[in-house]
């Protein structure tokens, strides 16, 4: 089972910049996919983003495409998140698990850990 460690996270004014790192040890990291998850207050946990285990394939949700690009350094067993352009609607805690794909969606398939805050001023 992977152990997951979130980082980044923090206070941001509105169409300012974070990137988050989501540390994993465990596991063999790079033999499956990761994800990041968010979960605002009062809301279900909903997709961010995901990356194949070679890191050829990225999946983005449409609120995110184009300001967020998700990342991973297999020789640091690091998945990293970089977001730019937020919005007040990314206010969240952001979570990293490892994932797989079904069909056109992704779900995680391991333990989720505490996750990070992140916080959009507007």
């Amino acid at each position: 089972q992977a152990q997951l460690a979130e980082s980044g996270g923090g206070l941001v004014q509105a169409g300012g910049s974070l990137r988050l790192s989501c540390a994993a040890s465990g596991r063999t990291f790079n033999s499956y996919g990761m994800g990041w998850f968010r979960q605002a207050p009062g809301k279900e946990r909903e997709f961010v983003t995901a990356i194949s285990w070679n890191g050829v394939g990225t999946y983005y949700a449409d609120s995110v495409k184009g300001r967020f690009t998700i990342s991973r350094d297999n020789s640091k067993n690091t998945v990293y998140l970089q977001m730019n352009s937020l919005k007040p609607e990314d206010t969240a805690v952001y979570y990293c698990v490892p994932a797989r794909r079904y069909g056109s969606n992704w779900g995680p398939v391991g333990s989720w850990g505490q996750g990070t805050q992140v916080t959009v001023s507007s």
